[in-house]
């Protein structure tokens, strides 16, 4: 009996001892997660403090008044808050014309780049022909190669352009395109424009995730090259079509290098009419103060992110699943 006993106690002391452990490791693994909680939670919070420390300090000061900008208790709510200076901004800066302006530019290279490299990255994906390595790679060092390395070749070709000596034909000199955003249309038609080697690599790494028997049925059923590509093809990529058409969208609106290598007019751009709103308020208000005509500037840093702010909001969901399922990351 006694034997029994002991047994039956050294039985309990086990299971207690294995209760104990499963315990301590419940424990261990929720202090672990909780230790990583709360690094993610400060990395992510000194993250959004970096990103968006910045355009909250731009937003608040421009509402600033005189007052508030020199008053050091005054540090992100103003005590006298003004509208004046986004009127001012709207006015100087001819908003809703700029805006128009901008929007028909930055449109028309959207849907340039969208046509132009869907179908390069199509091509990529889905033909075999010679050079085909070399000619992929050549876009990859298309994105890898920063533009200010070419950009004295690109102001010397469109300084003079004369493609096949037609200007010297038709008007017996070179076209001079600067001042005119017709250099940003030729560079997209080419499929070599801002961030055209990345479109490329989207559209391609999509098409080729996409089964092959897409296209066999289409062909069967005696659909053509194009009318498959634009009607079956393309509709299937709209994922890729997205994420493009954003990433295009934003970063040619915010563009100021090419901007400024072509010396496209400050009418025609946001980006170029930003750059001399300051100047253009303090020689027509007279000011005298240059922290002050600051605060206008951030008014019209705040009026040029507005219209991508809105358009983010409103595609949020599209654009997430659109970079999701496009295969930018594969």
């Amino acid at each position: 009996m006694s034997a029994i006993s002991n047994v039956k106690e050294q039985y309990n002391a086990l299971k207690e001892d294995k209760k104990f452990a499963n315990k301590r490791k419940k424990y261990q693994t929720m202090f672990k997660n909780f230790l990583l909680g709360l690094f993610k939670f400060i990395m992510i919070v000194g993250l959004s403090y970096v990103i968006l420390g910045p355009l909250i300090g731009i937003v608040s000061k421009s509402f600033f008044s005189d007052a508030d900008q020199y008053n050091s208790m005054v540090f992100v709510i103003p005590q006298n808050p003004t509208f004046e200076r986004y009127i001012q901004a709207f006015k100087y800066m001819h908003y809703p014309k700029v805006l128009l302006n901008t929007t028909i530019y930055v449109v028309l290279i959207l849907l340039i780049n969208v046509l132009v490299c869907s179908m390069v990255g199509y091509g990529f994906a889905r033909f075999e022909f010679p050079c085909k390595t070399l000619f992929f790679a050549l876009v990859i060092v298309m994105i890898v190669i920063p533009t200010h390395t070419i950009m004295l070749p690109l102001y010397i070709t469109f300084r003079k352009f004369n493609p096949l000596w037609l200007g010297t034909l038709l008007t017996g000199s070179a076209w001079n395109l600067m001042k005119t955003p017709y250099p940003m249309y030729i560079l997209a038609i080419f499929g070599c424009g801002l961030r055209s080697g990345l479109y490329i690599y989207i559209f391609n790494q999509f098409f080729r995730g996409l089964p092959k028997e897409i296209e066999e049925a289409a062909f069967v059923d005696g659909a053509g090259m194009f009318y498959t590509y634009f009607a079956i093809m393309l509709r299937n990529a709209m994922p890729s079509v997205i994420t493009v058409s954003v990433f295009s969208l934003v970063w040619q609106y915010a563009d100021t290098f090419y901007a400024k290598l072509f010396s496209i007019g400050t009418s025609r751009l946001l980006s170029m009419n930003i750059a001399t709103l300051q100047a253009t308020i303090t020689n027509n208000l007279q000011l005298n103060d240059p922290n002050i005509g600051v605060l206008y500037l951030d008014a019209g840093i705040v009026l040029v992110i507005l219209p991508v702010l809105i358009l983010y909001c409103v595609l949020q969901k599209q654009f997430v699943e659109g970079v999701e399922r496009s295969g930018i990351v594969g």
